[in-house]
């Protein structure tokens, strides 16, 4: 996957609303991943914007929202998801919110191409938030960090399928039971 943009930017916390700041990477495929350093070592939390994103607001746009100390407001980069949710964010000058704001809007449209040698062509490539693979550089020189995300629902339907059959069988060894004191009369 290509990165499309990366640096700081203040993030408002959900329950306290308190500002942090976090490395920011925006992803070709509408990841927008959150970390605690530009290491890239600790993700605190990632955003699917081609699925759940439906609106990108910056500076005066955003109403309602206060930045935090020592920044204005035309610094606000406010993004609206499906659920009725938002996310808050304050870049460093009005020129870099523009310019995130214009990069998150532009990622949440596009699709992603993927070439195919065979067929000396082009293909858009459907994306979802999983089965993704992120490289991403490491600590030394010359290294990378894998990151590989898959979806939290893979073996789900061997769960249950195991589930319903153990749930038959102690079913059936309930009935055996209660047939049981017939027996004995």
């Amino acid at each position: 996957m290509a990165l499309l943009k990366s640096g700081w930017l203040w993030r408002q916390t959900a329950i306290l609303k308190r500002w942090k700041l976090n490395w920011c990477d925006l992803w070709i495929d509408g990841s927008l991943c959150f970390y605690k350093s530009d290491s890239r070592r600790e993700l605190e939390q990632r955003v699917s914007l081609k699925t759940s994103c439906i609106d990108v607001r910056s500076g005066l746009e955003c109403g309602g929202v206060n930045p935090p100390e020592s920044n204005p407001r035309e610094n606000l980069v406010v993004i609206h998801f499906r659920e009725g949710s938002t996310l808050n964010l304050c870049a460093n000058s009005e020129d870099e919110s523009l310019a995130w704001k214009l990069t998150l809007l532009e990622t949440r449209r596009n699709p992603v191409f993927a070439y195919d040698p065979y067929d000396d062509s082009y293909q858009a490539v459907p994306m979802n938030g999983y089965h993704t693979v992120y490289i991403t550089p490491g600590a030394g020189p010359g290294t990378h960090q894998v990151i590989v995300q898959r979806d939290p629902f893979d073996g789900v339907a061997e769960s249950v399928a195991l589930g319903l059959l153990a749930g038959m069988a102690a079913g059936a060894a309930m009935r055996s039971f209660l047939w049981m004191p017939f027996f004995f009369c």
